[in-house]
């Protein structure tokens, strides 16, 4: 039997709601304690079957293309739900309790709390660096930052690792002992050891003046994203609260490592940023599948300005392939309302959004979920629900949004002027022209033809499909007279 609407419920801190909730009896034990074999496969069966029948078959964007002839008994549920997506489908994704926990709430979990990359695509450049260290986490602990270069893990140089194979256990190793080489060319030696934190929405926010940027008028905001949290809203008004005192007309809204969220986060960040003159204009347009639009699911979102909402004359936002789903929304919600430049790479390319389903187990265990007990959910299932365009009509961006300037990651700065994308936008600001792309110095591993007769190891153009999200609360009237219309 479905369940109503009273059990509906948000459960994600800054990531999603329930698009339905479920549960069954427990298992059946043996005299032993032990859950027999043949009650955990009907249980299993029983959730994959649920999960067909109401919810692909329902709110799945494409479920006229679900399939009735997968065998569910001969698979696990993780090639089962893959089984049953349209072909054209790469971004619906499931995940454990774990990864759930740390979406939700944004604690990690035996994490060193840090994410290399390389740049290979512009610069020819194989060496490891830091791309970002999240604030709290072991790495940043330890005095890691952004553009450092890791030379070894566990006394293995870097190269030698990446030939073997042996790179991924060895990361993955703790405790372990990196070297690195830092932005002035000092080595480090640390041993650290992963652990568990808690990490913000953002990466950093602050203010340029004339004085870290010669010839600004006035200051520019700066505001790095990097996932939006709806129950962390509150660090996101922090930094447009300062950004509103400053008197700001100009902000660097940096989504290069943002893959998205919670919609009711983008919708927030949307009414701060938006002029007056956009104050209840549509900002997005979702669509969804011939059921649901039939039973009127389709819906606009407008732009709801409030007392810290800021006065931009420009806007500009940083992207890379790393930018998706609920930044795509943000990037392509606010063109048609204000002036918006888009500086850096290409994005994701997602451009539509998901409801979440989850299975907790019995109703005792809702119960536990509701006060913050995660201990019994099993699976999230995360499937693309619908399209979003903005006023114009204009979205369906599976290859990306292109920016309006190219420019490379510059993974040798940290997050500041001097880091070429910024740099960018401020003269920008400060000329209206954007410089020349910045000169090609490959590393000496490069150089040399070592690693690069090897394929790039950490490559965002394949951050797939466990990657991006948008994800909004269904109305509740909306599912009741959905259930009452096929009869439920």
């Amino acid at each position: 039997m479905r369940l109503k609407m009273k059990y509906w419920r948000q459960i994600l801190v800054g990531a999603a709601v329930a698009a339905s909730i479920f549960s069954f009896g427990g298992c059946n034990k043996n005299n032993d304690g032990n859950t027999s074999e043949t009650d955990s496969l009907k249980r299993d069966l029983i959730i994959k079957n649920y999960l067909k029948s109401e919810y692909m078959d329902v709110y799945y964007y494409w479920s006229d293309y679900v399939p009735d002839n997968v065998n569910a008994s001969s698979m696990s549920i993780y090639d089962y739900f893959d089984a049953l997506l349209y072909s054209k489908d790469r971004w619906s994704w499931m995940m454990d309790r774990d990864n759930y926990i740390t979406m939700a709430t944004g604690t990690v979990s035996s994490s060193f709390g840090v994410s290399y990359g390389q740049m290979v695509k512009y610069y020819g450049d194989y060496d490891i660096r830091v791309k970002y260290v999240i604030e709290g986490g072991p790495m940043y602990n330890a005095g890691v930052r952004r553009g450092w270069v890791l030379d070894s893990l566990g006394g293995k140089e870097m190269m030698s690792a990446i030939r073997d194979g042996t790179y991924q256990t060895l990361m993955s190793t703790s405790p372990q002992t990196f070297t690195f080489t830092d932005l002035e060319g000092k080595n480090h030696a640390l041993k650290v050891t992963a652990g568990n934190f808690s990490s913000k929405s953002y990466f950093k926010y602050c203010l340029f003046t004339s004085a870290d940027f010669p010839g600004l008028t006035s200051p520019v905001g700066y505001f790095n994203y990097r996932s939006f949290m709806e129950q962390k809203l509150g660090e996101m008004g922090e930094a447009m609260a300062y950004f509103k005192k400053s008197g700001i007309k100009d902000l660097i809204l940096d989504l290069r490592y943002n893959g998205g969220g919670d919609g009711e986060a983008s919708q927030k960040l949307a009414d701060y940023l938006a002029p007056a003159s956009a104050n209840g204009d549509v900002y997005a347009v979702r669509s969804h599948n011939a059921l649901l639009t039939k039973e009127g699911w389709n819906s606009e979102s407008k732009i709801a300005r409030n007392d810290t909402s800021l006065n931009l004359d420009h806007l500009y936002i940083i992207t890379t392939s790393g930018t998706a789903s609920a930044s795509e929304v943000i990037l392509n919600g606010l063109k048609p309302l204000m002036n918006v430049t888009q500086v850096g790479d290409t994005t994701y390319g997602k451009p539509n959004g998901m409801y979440v389903f989850f299975y907790p187990g019995t109703s005792e265990e809702r119960k536990e979920i509701d006060s913050g007990n995660y201990s019994n959910l099993e699976y999230c299932f995360l499937p693309i629900c619908f399209y979003t365009d903005n006023k114009l009509g204009e979205g369906h961006y599976e290859n990306g949004i292109v920016p309006d300037n190219y420019r490379p990651d510059d993974l040798c700065h940290d997050f500041g002027v001097d880091e070429d994308n910024i740099k960018a936008c401020l003269t920008h600001i400060v000329t209206g022209s954007f410089p020349a792309l910045p000169s090609i110095k490959k590393s000496a591993s490069a150089a040399s033809g070592g690693i690069s007769r090897n394929r790039a190891i950490f490559d965002d153009s394949k951050l797939q499909p466990e990657f991006g999200m948008y994800i909004l609360r269904p109305d509740e009237e909306q599912v009741e007279a959905l259930d009452k219309s096929l009869g439920k």
